[in-house]
């Protein structure tokens, strides 16, 4: 067996292996047992902002209630209704199966009187006022209702008990291969979720690079390898998994100690290690059009460490354009560079604009205080808790004006206090 197929097979596997990560993280999702584990056609309101314990999906915020619902389009139309919600903030993104968020309905789209839209699959005919086609069979349907603090969440969670979904009855469905599983499971797996989503048109060109592999036809069978091959596979996976976090932004992209999202976020396009990537570290992304996800990036591997004491400040000429709100969450990290709240004494998990008993300088001018160990009574009611180890620092702006999202302006660095 030549050296040059076992090379290409090595390539096709590591190119196949990100192509699916998306798919595979979703599917895990779908079959999981955790907080957005409901069935499928039915939707599951998260009745609490989530808090350290919430474990179900990497970075979550604390700013708005979740609701959550996976799809299956193949069974026929499924119908959503959105609530009035006013000036409260509200998003029902619709995500297809490889992550891309074909359609966001709520309050910058389709306005704040709520409606009722037919959501139908790719196969299905028709169409007209208020339909909305799905790329893919499965979709995740994922909702954010904001909550002002802890006064208003009742209020929140009335406007939340308006979302429905309503849709053909569906079977649980069986637990796929994960990202920690085997190859052969997990390419078996990537091969049964391409046929029951079909890749668009827009793919072929990969698809035919890792079609050595039989991959979306049904046909994957790791038997059919000879252990040469399976070899090389297991090394082009291998080189996949340890090569993920290339796709990050380098120092070029990091302005001011923060990156920006890039263009290409939350409808990826064919940026598939980027997608990859997001599926891992910040599942279910919304477009910058909607939100911009600004990270900051500490002295070490982009984490800072809890042990000493920051600062950032926004001069009062210099705070964040946004039309909605925003929001500076801290996250402590896990090996496999997933991100979740870290539990502290007040139980802050994030701090912004809407922030009960936040103060300003007496020229307008912010200053926000991080540290493991509580500031001076002064600062107390600006203080983000950080862990007593390594955190990360995810800046969140709902609908961002056009000097932010044109990159005119740029968040401040975060600093030694």
């Amino acid at each position: 067996m030549s050296n040059e197929h076992l090379n290409a097979l090595s390539e096709a596997a590591r190119e196949a292996w990100i192509y699916a990560l998306p798919l595979i993280e979703v599917a895990s999702t779908r079959t999981g047992t955790g907080s957005f584990g409901g069935g499928i056609n039915t939707l599951t309101h998260l009745r609490d902002l989530a808090d350290h314990t919430s474990r179900a999906v990497t970075t979550p915020n604390n700013d708005t209630l979740y609701s959550s619902a996976q799809l299956d389009l193949s069974r026929g139309p499924v119908t959503l209704t959105l609530p009035a919600s006013g000036e409260r903030y509200v998003s029902l993104a619709l995500m297809d199966a490889y992550t891309n968020n074909f359609a966001i309905l709520g309050t910058r789209t389709t306005g704040k009187e709520g409606g009722t839209y037919r959501l139908i699959g790719p196969d299905t005919p028709g169409g007209g006022p208020g339909t909305v086609r799905s790329p893919t069979n499965h979709v995740w349907a994922l909702a954010r209702i904001l909550v002002d603090g802890p006064h208003d969440l009742e209020a929140a969670r009335a406007v939340q008990s308006g979302l429905s979904i309503q849709g053909p009855a569906c079977p649980p469905e069986p637990r796929l291969g994960g990202r920690k599983d085997s190859w052969q499971a997990y390419f078996k797996a990537a091969d049964t979720l391409m046929v029951a989503n079909t890749p668009p048109a827009t793919d072929d060109a990969l698809l035919s690079r890792i079609a050595r592999l039989s991959l979306g036809q049904g046909r994957f069978d790791p038997a059919l390898f000879s252990e040469e091959e399976a070899a090389a596979i297991a090394a082009g996976v291998a080189k996949a998994q340890s090569t993920l976090h290339h796709y990050a932004p380098g120092k070029a992209g990091v302005i001011q100690g923060w990156t920006y999202p890039k263009a290409e976020l939350g409808n990826f396009g064919q940026s598939y290690g980027f997608r990859a990537l997001v599926a891992l570290s910040g599942l279910a992304a919304l477009p910058p059009v909607e939100a911009m996800y600004m990270r900051a990036l500490g002295e070490h591997r982009g984490l800072y460490d809890g042990n000493k004491a920051w600062r950032l400040h926004f001069p009062a000429d210099k705070l964040i354009p946004v039309d909605s709100f925003w929001s500076l969450s801290l996250y402590e990290g896990t090996a496999d560079g997933q991100f979740y709240f870290a539990d502290n004494p007040i139980h802050r998990y994030a701090i912004g604009d809407r922030t009960p008993g936040l103060t300003y300088g007496a020229d307008g001018s912010l200053d926000i205080w991080i540290s493991h160990e509580p500031p001076a009574e002064a600062q107390s009611s600006n203080w983000l808790p950080a862990p007593a180890g390594p955190f990360a620092l995810f800046m969140r702006a709902y609908f961002a004006r056009p000097a932010l999202l044109d990159g005119q302006y740029r968040l401040p660095t975060v600093e030694p206090a």
